[in-house]
């Protein structure tokens, strides 16, 4: 019972102190809008293109160009017709349209100013099925001309090839990039306060009267490390929610293994701040300590921006941080469905974990009081 007592005192405390609350909750959750808005074109895949406009001529007799340009239309893809063929190479080279198309009876010939560019490489594609279906559509009125309408229907060419994707590429958003990185790194800011439940005590004279008490030491240190697991879960899962809620962060469909995740950080980070609390000699040197290493983890784990395939020394470095391997993977957890991402996270959060529970409860027997 003295175990559970002190743990809902601890609980009841921190969820009291404003700062704690404010900066356990509110904080990351303005952090995900500001960065996820602000960083949002850094995660765009795709490259608007501006509608195309072609020049081009047609000396065929046929109809058959005609209903290709009537269809490309609808997507943006814009056929002028031109009788002046020497004009209309000169607006190509001057870059006042994008193309310029010659259709005659020997075939379809395509001029362009830059081969390079992303519209010139749409015109090629565009006209290239074209001239490719063509070819297809006259050898079979030569061969066959009774099987064109069932060669070019709808239900034969929908069901002729059939896509699967192996590996599809999904990628956060911006906004569900920030939701993950920055519940992680406000859990590793959660032992700043599990560094103080002993220290706190101590300052306010109040160890003594603890000590003096009919509680063993091992029961005052078990409440206060279950009592600041129990605060910082509820604030972490508080977060997920409230960004699920506000900002429709994704998640994934596999939460009860992220939360699994999420609560070992948690006890890793409770027993990194109750560890450097017993290492330290002075009561303000915990809190510097945890925010340096906090604020390099944040840095080098991708917390402020996303770091993609690092290489040589900033690579070793990044995975020094222990939000490297947590973020890591979270992401293919969540958006490669990789339950075995979660090992490597899972296994060093808690050989971290024991061994700094080990160094306090080692430099707790060795000491007379709290």
């Amino acid at each position: 019972m003295n175990i559970f007592s002190i743990a809902w005192k601890e609980i009841k405390s921190d969820f009291r102190d404003r700062r704690t609350l404010f900066f356990m909750l509110l904080f990351p959750i303005v952090l995900m809008l500001v960065l996820g808005t602000a960083l949002s074109n850094t995660f765009t895949t795709s490259i608007p293109v501006d509608d195309l406009n072609v020049i081009y001529t047609d000396t065929t007799k046929g109809e058959n160009f005609q209903s290709f340009v009537t269809e490309v239309k609808k997507s943006g893809v814009h056929f002028k017709k031109s009788t002046d063929e020497t004009k209309a190479k000169k607006d190509v080279q001057q870059s006042k349209v994008d193309g310029y198309v010659k259709v005659s009876d020997k075939g379809v010939q395509l001029y362009l100013n830059n081969g390079n560019s992303i519209e010139a490489n749409i015109l090629q594609g565009m006209l290239s099925a074209y001239v490719n279906q063509y070819n297809i559509a006259t050898e079979i009125m030569k061969t066959a001309p009774d099987k064109m309408a069932a060669a070019f229907s709808r239900d034969s060419q929908a069901n002729f090839i059939k896509e699967t994707s192996l590996q599809p590429d999904k990628q956060p958003s911006s906004m569900d990039y920030y939701a993950i990185v920055i519940t992680t790194m406000i859990i590793l800011y959660g032992a700043m306060s599990s560094s103080s439940l002993i220290v706190e005590e101590r300052v306010r004279g109040t160890a003594n009267r603890l000590i003096a008490s009919p509680i063993r030491k091992s029961d005052i240190f078990i409440g206060k490390v279950l009592g600041s697991l129990v605060s910082s879960s509820l604030s972490a899962l508080l977060v997920v929610q409230l960004s699920k809620l506000l900002f429709h962060a994704n998640w994934g469909d596999h939460e009860g293994m992220v939360y699994l995740v999420l609560l070992t950080e948690i006890i890793f980070a409770v027993s990194l701040g109750i560890g450097i609390s017993f290492l330290a000699k002075t009561h303000a040197t915990p809190k510097v300590i945890i925010t340096l290493v906090a604020q390099l983890s944040s840095f080098f784990g991708g917390s402020y921006f996303r770091i993609v395939n690092p290489e040589g020394f900033f690579k070793f470095i990044t995975e020094l941080s222990p939000l490297t391997w947590m973020n890591n993977g979270l992401m293919k957890l969540i958006y490669a469905n990789d339950l075995s991402a979660a090992i490597p996270a899972i296994t060093i959060n808690l050989a971290g974990s024991l061994l700094f529970l080990l160094v306090a409860v080692i430099s707790l027997k060795r000491r007379e009081g709290l």
